[in-house]
Order: structure tokens, then C-alpha cells, then sequence
């Protein structure tokens, strides 16, 4: 007999009395079936006997309980001793082991434990379990190393934190849909891929091992396990790997759960931190669709591929006279201009090669025999490849592709599913993609298979960098301010933002004072009046209370300003979410940033690593995904009361 629990995610076979994880790897936890449980003085909790122990108490208990004959005393072959006292008294003793004198005394080593039956009278929070009905599945991405958090936890645990904190948001957020079983749960399934890359398959770290040095051994271990993940994606042998084991883990992890959940009807959506964010952008990037097979990102005409561009023998004789500065001046960007002058180069050298001429310089005739590993189809392309190779080009081919972002020459897989929404979690795709020679993201640009995507970041994370900059480069917008999941904005950003405005409010005051002493010392002297003669009056003095009639009335004034300030300050939030940042994220904002603790705004050197690694356990970045989660199916988010 099998048994699922905890969400299908486990199963319980109970002739083995084992548990088995069904979506990944790892290692089968016993199963007891508990009646019995004991308590020592050291012991927070009652822990249960095993069912062989059990069930000798219980044939016990039975015949005392049957007999009312109680002081009865069971002995066990491992030397523990059972008294029943009594039905609410049974104690157990613990064997006498020869010690030592000056360790401790026999009385303080056979302290009795409290023994218990069954849970009536035992204080447990038995947990109800999940909801059985699943809205939504998202698949999370680990970045580098096999460590996801500071306590060097594997990506499956970092995974059920963030699961227990969106359940627990959905029972305080979205209490009144839940009550009404109008929504179920959402299911987070961790994807796995650095056991696949430095697994014995690659064999990449035996050989990372030959070459490592003896010296700081656990400093060297820890960059080749972690740091080197960003090195091997890079490559184009081993960023191979990785994206065929994450298009692979997320077709069958897809797979499995409609096998095992075939009456889930939601959509999917996939969510990446760190370098699992960038994996995730470039295979979402390169998906296909019927309809339109390629998009290009470079919002000009020279966005789409040389591969397909069928130029005649005018253009070709054109480019082929024109150098990289007569490319730029003509406007054409990094990206093709760089791909145009490595067509006209191969084209070129293709030409000298098939007239019998190849340019090959002395010592490097062997390097036609090293790039036929990389199974080239033509001798013809092993040919230019090797000729390449010995000029002093890379014999890899970091094209560019029809995005334009320069990735590594690979094959991407098509995924099983059309995400739904893209989360990336401290990601560094900013600084990737300028990096790879992008400026500029065309803002009618998104995903073939993907029309939502959310960048969300620390303050003080290191590794992260923006999106939005690179769509809307003609204005600054601050990013989108992530609310506390208590509905509020933390105490000491509005400490900051008051005194920032008492500060700004404070120099205006001190400002228009002075401005007014330096026009009264400047005003000029008035000339002395002449003599009044009779039948003439003399005239008024001018008027001096003009000056003075606000005063009365400044605190009024004051606190009006206030409320304007903030009135102003809503509206400001209000036009900074409605503005249009192209079509990645449909026309929404796409940078969204977390709120700094109190403790965190004192350094924030030293929480930039914490910063990192701080989304898994953040209920602020859980409920944003369940916000925009729920959003799509019609159920709004609900704010607590206090």
C-alpha cells in the first residue's frame, strides 16, 4: 500500500514503513506508526517508541488494564525497565552503565522518562495538512554551488521554506477565498541541475582537481564547487549541459506532476535565483512558436540573423569594402556590425581556402584533426574552422543569435509548457546582457512562450542589477516598492522619509527668512520728506503688516503642505506603476525591490551576502508571486487586520 503525503510530494510505502521523495533525489526516512511515546527531562517534545517497543507496551497495558493489576514491571533485552503504576503513571528507566566515579552519580544517570499513550493528553500541533486542489505549479531555479542559503541548505529545503510561507500567507491574505474553497494552494518544485553538471558523467571535477592547487584547500574547494558555475556557463561544452538538464528536469518534473495530479487544470510558471534566472532568460529566449519562429530584441533592422538575410552580390561587394568604423557611422549596432565583419571574414578566408590558397602559418597544420571533434557536417566547414583556428581565431563560434544578446553557439530544447510567468529572484541578466553587448531592449520585445516577467531584488544585493533602465533609456523611474506583507511600509524607511521631508521642509523656511533679511538690508533708504505746507497732508506710511498677516496662520499652513506632499506622493507611486516599460512584463513594471530590515540599513556591506541569498525565506517577495498569481485568476489580495 502506497500512501501520498504532504502535498503528493512524498510516498509512504507502509509494508517497508519507509518514505520515498517522488520528485527528486533523496535519501528514503523511516516510518513509524505511533501509539506510544516517551519524554525525558533534556526531551522538548514526546518522541515516538518504535513499533516492536510499542507494541509490548501495549500487550502489557491490556492485561493490566484487563486485570486491574497495576505496579507491573516489563523488562526489555536492551536493559530499559517499564513501570506501570498506574493508567496515568508508567515511567521508564533507563539501563545503569558502568561510569567512571568522578563522572556522575548512578541517580543522575537513571532519571526516569515519562512514558505516554497515545496523544490525548500530550500538548502536539498536529498540522491539517495542504489543500489537495493546486492552482498554479512553479518550477525554482538554484544559481551556483549545491548550497542555496547561509546555512548551506540544498535547493529541495530552500524550496519548502518558501512553500510554507506562501501557505502561510494564503491563510492570512486570502483567508475569505479560502474559506469559500474558491482557491487551493500554489506548488513550488525545486530544479536540480549542479548534481548533473559536476556528477561523474562530465567528469569535470576530477579534472578541475588535477590542476587545483594544495594550497587554502577549503578556499579552493568552495570556488571550484560554486564560483566556477558562472565559468562553465560560459562554455560552450558545459553550458550545454546546463541547459539541457534544466529543460529536461523541467519537462519531466511537468510531466510527472500531470501523471500524478491529472485533474490540475492551472497554468506554469518558472522562477530562478541568481544564475538559475539567467538559464531560465536565455531558454525562454530561444523558444519557438508557430506563429513567429523568431523575434529579434535590437529594435532595428539589423536585429534579425545573417543566417537569414539573403544578401545579393551588390551588398556583399559593399560590405566587403567597408571597415568596422564605415559599419558604426552607418549606424548599425555592436551586435551585427561584429556579425557582418565575421561573415565577410569567413567568407573571405572560405574563398582563399576552396582556390587552394589557405593562409595557415607555420607549426598549427594540426589543427584541422582538434576541430573535427566538434562535428562540423562539410570539410569544407571543417576546413574554414581549422583555418580560423590557425590565425589566431577561436575555433568557437560565439555567434549571435536573432536576439541579438550573444549567447553561447548551443542548442536550446523546447520546453514541455508555455510559462506563464517568469520570476527572477537577485538576478544578474542586466549585467549579462550588456556584458554580451546589448544597450538597448526593444520595448515591443517579450518572450515567445512567456508574456510576464518580474525582476525582484534586494536593495543590497550584490549580484543583482535592473531591467527596466534598459528598455526606457531616455528617463530614470525608481523601481516599484515591494509592500511589507503586513501592509505597510517598514518603520524606519518612514522615520527616513519624514525626516527627509522635515529636513527639505526645515531649508525652505531657513532659505526664505534669509531671502527676506537680505531684501529688507538691500532695500534702498528713503529720501527725507519735505516740509507739509499748509493745506496739504502728508503722506501715508506704506503699509507694514502685509508681511505679517501669514503668521498667525502658518502652522495651518504647514500642515497643509504636508497633506499635499503626501497626496503628491501617492499620485507619483500611482503614474511610477502605470508607466509603459515595453512588453516584457505586458506593459507593467518588471523591477520590483524588497524592503531592507532596520538592521540591515545600518551596514549594508555586511548583509550583501545575506542580501543574496535572502529571497527563499522573504514573506514579502512569497506574497508578490501569489499576488500576481491570483491576480490572473480574478481573486484579489487581502490585507490583515492588525
Amino acid at each position: 500500500i502506497v500512501v501520498a503525503t504532504e502535498g503528493g510530494r512524498y510516498d509512504v510505502h507502509l509494508s517497508e514503513r519507509m518514505r520515498y521523495a517522488v520528485y527528486w533525489d533523496q535519501v528514503p526516512s523511516e516510518v513509524r506508526r505511533c501509539t506510544w511515546f516517551y519524554k525525558g527531562d533534556k526531551d522538548s517534545r514526546f518522541i515516538p517508541y518504535a513499533e516492536e517497543f510499542s507494541e509490548r507496551l501495549e500487550e502489557a497495558y491490556m492485561i493490566a488494564v484487563t486485570l486491574d493489576e497495576w505496579k507491573r514491571k516489563l523488562d526489555f533485552p536492551s536493559g530499559e525497565t517499564v513501570i506501570l503504576h498506574n493508567p496515568k503513571l508508567i515511567m521508564q528507566y533507563q539501563p545503569i552503565t558502568l561510569q567512571e566515579e568522578w563522572v556522575s552519580s548512578p541517580s543522575e544517570q537513571t532519571r526516569p522518562r515519562t512514558v505516554k499513550r497515545g496523544i490525548e493528553n500530550i500538548t502536539v500541533e498536529i498540522p491539517e495538512g495542504e489543500p489537495e486542489a493546486v492552482d498554479h505549479l512553479v518550477f525554482m531555479v538554484h544559481g551556483i554551488g549545491p548550497a542555496c542559503d547561509l546555512r548551506f541548505r540544498s535547493i529541495v529545503q530552500c524550496v519548502n521554506d518558501f512553500r510554507s510561507a506562501s501557505l502561510s500567507l494564503l491563510n492570512s491574505h486570502f483567508k475569505k477565498a479560502e474559506e469559500e474553497k474558491r482557491i487551493g494552494r500554489v506548488e513550488f518544485l525545486p530544479v536540480n541541475w549542479h548534481s548533473a553538471l559536476h556528477g561523474d558523467a562530465t567528469g569535470v571535477d576530477k579534472d578541475i582537481q588535477r590542476i587545483t592547487l594544495p594550497s587554502i584547500s577549503r578556499l579552493r574547494h568552495f570556488t571550484n564547487d560554486t564560483l566556477l558555475d558562472l565559468f562553465f556557463y560560459n562554455s560552450p561544452t558545459y553550458c550545454q549541459t546546463i541547459v539541457d538538464t534544466v529543460a529536461s528536469e523541467l519537462s519531466r518534473l511537468h510531466s510527472l506532476f500531470l501523471q500524478r495530479n491529472p485533474q490540475f487544470t492551472g497554468a506554469v510558471s518558472v522562477a530562478g535565483h541568481s544564475l538559475g534566472s539567467l538559464i531560465l532568460f536565455d531558454l525562454l529566449t530561444n523558444q519557438k512558436t508557430d506563429q513567429d519562429n523568431s523575434k529579434p530584441v535590437v529594435g532595428n533592422i539589423w536585429g534579425e540573423n545573417m543566417r537569414r538575410v539573403h544578401l545579393n552580390g551588390l551588398i556583399l561587394s559593399i560590405f566587403a569594402l567597408c571597415t568596422e568604423n564605415d559599419l558604426k557611422d552607418m549606424g548599425i549596432p555592436l551586435g551585427p556590425r561584429k556579425k557582418i565583419l565575421c561573415f565577410m571574414r569567413k567568407r573571405e578566408i572560405l574563398q582563399e581556402v576552396r582556390a587552394g590558397h589557405p593562409p595557415l602559418t607555420a607549426g598549427l597544420q594540426g589543427a584541422k584533426e582538434e576541430v573535427g571533434a566538434l562535428g562540423l557536417g562539410t570539410s569544407d566547414d571543417q576546413v574554414l574552422l581549422g583555418t580560423l583556428s590557425s590565425i589566431s581565431v577561436s575555433p568557437v563560434d560565439y555567434e549571435y543569435f536573432d536576439v541579438g544578446i550573444g549567447q553561447v553557439s548551443i542548442n536550446y530544447p523546447k520546453l514541455a509548457f508555455h510559462p506563464q510567468t517568469f520570476f527572477a529572484f537577485g538576478s544578474p541578466i542586466g549585467m549579462f546582457l550588456t556584458v554580451r553587448g546589448l544597450k538597448r531592449i526593444d520595448p515591443n520585445y517579450s518572450f515567445p512562450t512567456c508574456k510576464c516577467f518580474y525582476n525582484i531584488y534586494h536593495p543590497f544585493d550584490p549580484v543583482a542589477y535592473r531591467i527596466e533602465p534598459m528598455i526606457v533609456s531616455d528617463m530614470e523611474i525608481e523601481p516599484m516598492l515591494i509592500p511589507h506583507h503586513k501592509g505597510r511600509k517598514r518603520m524606519h524607511l518612514e522615520l527616513k522619509e519624514s525626516l527627509t521631508r522635515m529636513s527639505t521642509d526645515l531649508k525652505n523656511n531657513v532659505l526664505g527668512s534669509l531671502r527676506t533679511a537680505w531684501q529688507s538690508f538691500a532695500r534702498l533708504p528713503v529720501a527725507a520728506l519735505p516740509p507739509v505746507t499748509e493745506g496739504e497732508t502728508a503722506p501715508e506710511p506704506p503699509p507694514e503688516e502685509d508681511n505679517q498677516v501669514s503668521h498667525p496662520h502658518a502652522g495651518i499652513k504647514t500642515e497643509e503642505a504636508e497633506l499635499h506632499s503626501k497626496e503628491e506622493e501617492k499620485e507619483k507611486e500611482l503614474e511610477e506603476q502605470n508607466i509603459k516599460v515595453g512588453m516584457l512584463n505586458g506593459g507593467r513594471r518588471i523591477d520590483y525591490v524588497l524592503q531592507e530590515k532596520p538592521i540591515e540599513s545600518f551596514n549594508e556591506y555586511l548583509f550583501a551576502l545575506q542580501s543574496h541569498l535572502c529571497y527563499w525565506e522573504s514573506e514579502d517577495t512569497a506574497l508578490l508571486v501569489l499576488k500576481e498569481i491570483y491576480e490572473k485568476l480574478g481573486i484579489t489580495l487581502e490585507q490583515p487586520q492588525p
